[in-house]
């Protein structure tokens, strides 16, 4: 498959180390994707991340509600929230980027769930839809009109992040070998990439783009 260097963007989202091997809310096999990741940036001129980047206060992290616990659901501003541990809370080792991801070619680093009151897995908008980080307009304004996404975590912020890709309009494409999902329920990751592929994503490996 040809890259169209004008038109296409590579987007990275949440490769941090509180989602990675070792983290507070790690992903099995995170960071085999690492390698994955840098080989397809060679593929790039155009490259975009994502960063979770929580306050302390987040209202997504059980450890702030009482009597509750990891797993659990609540309510966050008319949203059903499922309840985390603390992870990648703003300026902290486990918000960085994994120490061996290439980041000198990306263009700029969006991020998400600064808003103490909502989560937010997409790169694009948060869990309400009421915030937008910007990144669809900065595509958009880029010329940018094909994205390909990759990162952590396929069930969750990967996920919602194809599917607003799609909404915006962005032919939107998933390379699998260059994620990895949570997987709280065994099947999640597997119903994720139907979800994503029934609305029109399209489901690549990396070796396509070479």
């Amino acid at each position: 498959m040809e890259i169209d260097q004008v038109k296409s963007a590579l987007l990275i989202v949440d490769v941090q180390n509180d989602f990675l091997p070792g983290g507070a809310l790690a992903v099995a096999e995170g960071d085999t994707i690492v390698a994955v990741i840098n080989e397809l940036q060679e593929k790039f001129s155009f490259i975009v991340a994502t960063q979770d980047w929580h306050p302390r206060d987040h209202g997504s992290f059980a450890a702030n509600h009482p009597g509750k616990n990891i797993g659990e659901f609540i309510d966050l501003e008319g949203v059903r929230q499922i309840l985390w541990p603390v992870h990648c809370v703003q300026g902290t080792h486990g918000a960085a980027f994994h120490p061996d991801l290439n980041t000198t070619k990306w263009r700029k680093i969006f991020q998400k769930g600064t808003n103490p009151k909502v989560d937010s897995y997409s790169g694009f908008f948060d869990n309400n839809r009421k915030g937008d980080t910007g990144l669809g307009n900065y595509l958009k304004n880029n010329g940018i009109s094909r994205v390909f996404i990759v990162g952590l975590a396929a069930d969750y912020c990967v996920k919602y992040t194809v599917l607003d890709s799609l909404s915006l309009g962005f032919e939107s494409y998933l390379v699998a070998d260059a994620t990895k999902g949570v997987n709280l329920s065994p099947e999640d990751t597997k119903l994720a990439i139907k979800e994503m592929k029934n609305e029109g994503a399209y489901l690549i490996e990396s070796k396509a783009l070479f």
